[in-house]
């Protein structure tokens, strides 16, 4: 069971969409569960930025599958300057991304409703994967292709290349 948990304010109709994407890629049930409010002591005051790792800590483990919070906070891991998405670890429990950049308006642009759909979309199931075990793939057009800008996120397929799809069965 793959359970998605709404941390803060975040407009349901949005997850509701993308997760109709999720179920199909994995065939299996998706639950939208009752959200839990968004951790504000995981600001890094220096970078105006969460620490995905931080607000990672907040989600609670469900014993019967895996939990994917969402967000719509600029969220950032150490190393990078920030990421749309972040699992615990491969084969863990639980993983955050955040819409914040997957939004055209972050780049000044008119905010379109389907794109963001999709790459909320593809951001879910890329992080299902790392928790089913998916490393990123070389493959640019695959969802477990590591995007480093929404053009990568863009250019990707919300559904697995054929190998890592052979890997999933």
């Amino acid at each position: 069971m793959i359970y998605i948990l709404p941390i803060g304010e975040i407009d349901l109709n949005y997850v509701e969409k993308a997760k109709v994407f999720v179920e199909e890629v994995y065939e299996e049930k998706v639950d939208l569960i009752e959200g839990i409010s968004f951790p504000e002591d995981c600001l890094n005051k220096n970078r105006n930025q969460y620490d995905a790792m931080c607000v990672l800590e907040k989600i609670p483990y469900l014993k019967d599958g895996i939990v994917i919070g969402i967000c719509d906070k600029d969220i950032y891991v150490p190393s990078l300057n920030f990421v749309f998405g972040v699992a615990e670890k491969i084969y863990g429990k639980k993983g955050i991304i955040s819409i914040r950049r997957l939004r055209e308006s972050f780049y000044g642009k008119k905010e379109d409703e389907e794109i963001l759909i999709l790459r909320i979309a593809k951001e879910i199931i890329h992080e299902v994967g790392h928790l089913k075990g998916f490393n990123h793939c070389k493959n640019k057009r695959c969802v477990m292709a590591f995007s480093n800008s929404i053009y990568d996120t863009d250019f990707k397929d919300y559904k697995f290349c054929n190998e890592c799809k052979r890997r999933l069965k």
